[in-house]
């Protein structure tokens, strides 16, 4: 049997699950209305205690929808991190933290980092399995965008050759990422730092002022001779839809370092670069001429003292692994909230229950059928729950798009959170749970003495 179900394609098991969690609450449902159809009573009862089976339906809603909303959030958030690292399939970096370097050259969050000698980069770019290596350059932004400082062929890898305009021509010319605010021919000064470290006025001097200090050490000015906006990357959902990148050879230069070239070859942009003008750089992005060569790659240019090289979907899997911890964390948590609430609803159908015991009665004093009695009881209860569960899915997919959108604005990752298949399995569970044990309120009913409901 078990043979049989992994030989089953991944659409056709989650089905097949979904079907099963399902079964106990259709077989009641079948066992229970065999016989009888008591919907026009039913109709009545939901016209004549519209508002308590409104708040009913509301109370499953909410409490459902918010445990499939954070668990579709973390799988969305997964996916996020994964596209916007797709690009990046191995970083070779000073030794340190490879999440730190991570986070620097995927993320583009600020990081204290080594650099890479111009020795160490020129074997690098020298691999004959090596098709592009790539310096990035950071610690300059405008505004909130971050400037990266990198070569036009890793440009034209990262947007996939998607650019407006046209690419660097010039050392002071600049691509844009899809989000930011400049117009292809608009002017810029980069600033040092990033954040308010990048703003003057945030530290209570001015641009003049900082303009005085020594560029190696002001942490807050304006500098360099400005950039020209000629190009803008189409949109790639990820961090660097609101970078700025310019030739690397510009970041070096407004630092008063060489810009890897040889006086007679200071013009040029993008490689080759000189090991004797290369300045260092923080990070390399490496892509390979074959797939299979990434993992030579990472091997040859992991040296002790000298370089690290890691692919950053290995890091992420580390993270995914704790995400995967709190992720069943989340998971047990929202079982636990599910049979909380499954207690609260059987609780709050004992309650509804009593609102018509009078009508019940009446029913049972004209003769009426104990099961069809016990089955109209049952169908309420299986309306609201059901009607609370598809609104509570509707819940959960509104507080997954929501809570996209605020991680979106915060991480600048698109992240696309829609309710899968393990939400409709865990909202299936509790749907089965719950009818089963509305089978109580409906059975208690059956219980109470015709006359005291005639009297209630």
């Amino acid at each position: 049997m078990r043979l049989i179900w992994d030989a089953l394609p991944a659409l056709a098991q989650d089905i097949a699950l979904l079907m099963l969690l399902l079964l106990p609450a259709l077989l009641a449902g079948l066992l229970v209305l065999r016989g009888y159809a008591p919907w026009p009573l039913l109709r009545g009862f939901l016209g004549r205690f519209r508002w308590s089976a409104v708040l009913f339906v509301l109370l499953i809603a909410i409490s459902t929808g918010m445990g499939i909303g954070l668990l579709a959030q973390e799988r969305g958030l997964r996916r996020g991190t994964a596209q916007a690292a797709d690009k990046f399939d191995l970083i070779v970096a000073a030794p340190g933290s490879e999440l730190t370097a991570l986070f620097a050259s995927v993320f583009l969050q600020p990081s204290d980092m080594g650099l890479v000698s111009g020795a160490a980069y020129a074997e690098i770019a020298g691999h004959p399995q090596v098709s592009i290596a790539a310096p990035l350059a950071f610690g300059d932004s405008y505004g909130t965008a971050p400037v990266v400082g990198t070569t036009p062929q890793f440009l034209r890898h990262l947007s996939e050759d998607r650019i407006e305009g046209r690419l660097w021509e010039d050392h002071a010319e600049a691509v844009v990422g899809a989000l930011v605010p400049l117009a292809i021919g608009a002017g810029f000064t980069p600033a040092h730092g990033t954040g308010d470290a990048a703003d003057p006025e945030a530290h209570g001097g001015s641009h003049d002022e900082a303009d005085a200090k020594d560029a190696h050490e002001a942490e807050d000015h304006d500098h360099g001779d400005g950039l020209t906006v000629v190009g803008r990357m189409a949109p790639t959902g990820t961090p660097w839809d609101r970078a700025i990148l310019i030739p690397v050879e510009y970041v070096w230069e407004i630092h008063g370092l060489a810009n890897g070239h040889a006086p007679e070859h200071e013009a040029r942009i993008g490689p080759p670069f000189d090991p004797a003008y290369f300045p260092g750089t923080p990070a390399v992005v490496v892509r390979a001429k074959e797939l299979w060569a990434n993992y030579a790659l990472r091997s040859d240019f992991t040296r002790d003292g000298a370089t690290m090289a890691f692919f950053p979907g290995a890091v992420l899997s580390g993270l995914y692994r704790v995400m995967g911890d709190v992720r069943q964390a989340m998971s047990v948590m929202a079982l636990v909230t599910q049979g909380l609430v499954a207690a609260s609803v059987l609780t709050g159908l004992f309650i509804l229950t009593r609102l018509f015991r009078r009508q019940i009665a009446l029913l049972r004093a004209l003769g009426a059928p104990r099961r069809f009695v016990f089955a109209t009881v049952w169908a309420f209860s299986a309306v609201l729950l059901l009607a609370g569960a598809l609104l509570g899915l509707a819940v959960g997919w509104g507080a997954a798009e929501l809570l996209s959108r605020v991680v979106s604005a915060r991480t600048d990752i698109a992240l696309s959170a829609l309710p899968g298949w393990t939400e409709l399995h865990l909202l299936a569970g509790f749907v089965s749970l719950a009818l089963l044990l509305s089978l109580l309120p409906a059975a208690v009913v059956l219980r109470q003495p015709v006359v005291d409901g005639l009297r209630s």
